[in-house]
């Protein structure tokens, strides 16, 4: 069947034109109008969609065309869609920037959503060749639905006459103009924007979305949204997960935030049940038959969470007992011999993975990857192929030899080859960022490891 669902892509020229702020802004006005919005990210995100359930009230899902495929990635978008009355679907990076030829690009996905984009342009120190800029970006790609700009960073209302004139001249809209206003700064980090578990400020978002009221053409976005071509024939979502056979523990706090939502979803559909623990302040584990460490910021919280020794003792206890055990990246430091920090001092850690691992002041990796399992192992069996990502600071000291490793890897950029994380006993770590919506087997393999886990422990 066809689904009309009122939708609209707000992009960018480049990284850092402000599509965060403007689209939480967007997102809290909406919201503020009585309308229940969906807010989507495009590409391998986890921090810009906390600010976008923070402004609309909805958690945000992220599209990604090389975490799953293009088929998977349209279905997650109506999933959630068609319960709210219309879609916001935040873009990543410069509008047809994305992985190699293009892949989940802001520009990709939005044609495969049929939807009409909205550009931000950070128009600091520019002034007609604003419109230069936005008409080049219309006619590289004439199959993308240009709909429209947002001139962000204004300095003046001459500033704002000026590019108005320049747009009209190449018949190109004006869906709003935001003036600058530091107050509205988003605080950052090493890996991009602070994350919204860490906010402190979170009114701040309201006081956004009162701003972006008055600035954006709030109605002519609607109209846009509302204006979009009915997607392609997919199947209706499908009913109810199954019912629980295992429950696994998920690490959530400040320290570890970093999950897809439909990624948990997609461990529900295969029979578990999460259950929510904070590493930073539990003593003890909940009542669970596998665990799963998401990333996140370990690092700055290095000290509280190595001074949970009690917690530290009692998760080496089950890794040593054969209980299932996923890590990524922050959860592949914390279990970890030890870690490093900016400032050289070191914390003790859970010391179940054969490495240690140290924060430098360079990122270390950022881009696709495609993973090879090394060995049978919770994941699945030997040669599983997984795409996913890697983003981080830190690197490993003293680990082990491929043998033992995880995954053997291909960066999608260049096609270089390197092995990475560890598997031993039924514990796997790694730097890899991976989507279980993507790779619904994998999910099933891994609940299939926790409950011949929870089996095993009654005999």
């Amino acid at each position: 069947m066809e689904w009309s669902i009122p939708r609209i892509v707000i992009a960018a020229t480049k990284s850092s034109s402000g599509k965060t702020t403007i689209v939480s802004g967007l997102l809290a006005a909406l919201r503020k109008r009585g309308l229940k919005v969906q807010p989507y990210k495009i590409g391998p995100d986890y921090i810009d969609p906390g600010y976008h359930q923070l402004a609309s009230g909805q958690p945000s899902h992220n599209l990604d065309s090389w975490l799953m495929s293009k088929e998977t990635m349209q279905q997650v978008f109506i999933n959630n869609a068609i319960k709210s009355d219309m879609a916001i679907i935040e873009g990543v990076m410069g509008l047809y920037d994305g992985g190699t030829k293009g892949i989940s690009s802001t520009a990709e996905i939005a044609k495969l959503l049929s939807a009409p984009v909205a550009i931000v342009i950070d128009c600091k120190s520019m002034g007609a060749s604003a419109a230069a800029l936005a008409l080049g970006f219309r006619e590289y790609d004439r199959e993308v639905q240009l709909a429209g700009v947002i001139l962000n960073r204004l300095g003046s209302k001459n500033h704002e006459k000026l590019i108005r004139e320049a747009m009209e001249r190449v018949s190109i809209p004006v869906l709003g103009c935001v003036h600058r206003n530091d107050d509205f700064h988003m605080p950052e980090r090493h890996l991009g924007l602070l994350p919204m578990e860490e906010n402190s400020n979170l009114g701040f978002v309201e006081e956004l979305g009162e701003k972006i009221a008055q600035e954006l053409d709030i109605e002519q976005i609607i109209k846009l949204a509302h204006n979009a071509s009915p997607m392609l024939q997919l199947e209706p979502p499908a009913p109810g997960g199954a019912s629980s056979v295992v429950k696994i523990g998920l690490a959530r706090d400040e320290a570890f935030s970093f999950y897809y939502p439909e990624s948990i979803r997609a461990l529900e559909e295969n029979g578990a049940k999460l259950v929510e623990f904070s590493p930073l302040e539990a003593t003890s584990l909940p009542e669970v038959d596998g665990l799963i460490f998401g990333g996140g910021f370990p690092e700055m919280f290095a000290a509280k969470l190595s001074a949970n020794q009690e917690l530290r003792s009692f998760i080496k206890n089950k890794a040593e007992a054969g209980m299932p055990i996923y890590a990524e990246c922050g959860g592949f430091m914390y279990l970890s011999g030890s870690l490093e920090d900016f400032d050289g001092r070191i914390y003790q850690m859970c010391n179940i993975l054969p490495c240690r691992v140290r924060m430098n002041d360079k990122l270390q990796m950022v881009g696709y990857v495609t993973a090879e399992l090394e060995h049978d192992c919770i994941l699945g069996p030997k040669g599983t192929r997984i795409n996913g990502h890697e983003f981080h600071f830190s690197s490993e000291v003293d680990g082990g030899n491929s043998s033992g490793r995880a995954f053997s890897f291909i960066r999608s950029r260049n096609g270089e080859k390197y092995y990475g994380g560890y598997c031993q006993n039924n514990v796997l770590g790694s730097y890899l960022h991976m989507h279980f919506a993507g790779y619904p087997r994998v999910a099933e393999s891994f609940v299939k490891a926790c409950l011949k886990y929870k089996t095993d422990k009654k005999d």
